[in-house]
């Protein structure tokens, strides 16, 4: 689910997909690293996470960016 296909949606539905997206992202950056899977509405992640990065996404989410 991209954030791009969630205009309408409650901004917790907006938060949730871009967490989601960014360990993703963080996860393909660097599998040796972090790895992310997700178990229906569960994820289990495992490895380091940039945080900075991870808060920034879900501030421009909550700011309506994208």
């Amino acid at each position: 689910m991209g954030t791009g296909n969630l205009i309408g949606q409650p901004l917790e539905a907006k938060a949730i997909a871009s967490v989601l997206e960014e360990l993703e992202r963080q996860a393909a950056k660097a599998p040796d690293q972090l790895s992310v899977e997700r178990r229906g509405d569960r994820v289990d992640v495992r490895g380091e996470i940039d945080v900075d990065a991870l808060v920034m996404v879900v501030v421009g989410s909550m700011a309506g960016g994208p």
